[in-house]
């Protein structure tokens, strides 16, 4: 337990804000990690996979289409932390590379 530097009420450990006083405790909260080894991890193996299909569908120009942007634009939102959309991860999991499809579903972004 702490006490307000103010008027001396007795606080949680985690008060930010004397109930008592309204005086500020000057407490933060500890920052949450950006993404784990594991989402990382996931991020890179799905990367990985869609640079595969993509050069292995490349025999077939039509796919290349969708698999080109597709893939960019993944690359952009892990690089930027944006998250990824559920629709999007499906539509990597029919028209890109199924593997790559489920480790970006299994990512929690």
């Amino acid at each position: 337990m702490k006490y307000c530097t103010k008027c001396g009420n007795e606080l949680m450990d985690e008060a930010v804000i004397c109930p008592k006083c309204g005086c500020s405790t000057g407490y933060q909260a500890p920052e949450k990690k950006e993404g784990s080894t594991q989402n990382s991890g996931l991020k890179t193996a799905a990367k990985i996979f869609m640079i595969i299909s993509t050069v292995v569908l490349g025999i077939y120009l039509i796919p290349l289409a969708w698999c080109i942007p597709m893939t960019i634009s993944y690359f952009k939102k892990v690089q930027n932390n944006e998250p990824v959309s559920t629709g999007f991860k499906v539509c990597s999991l029919l028209f890109v590379n199924t593997v790559a499809g489920i480790l970006m579903l299994c990512d929690k972004d």
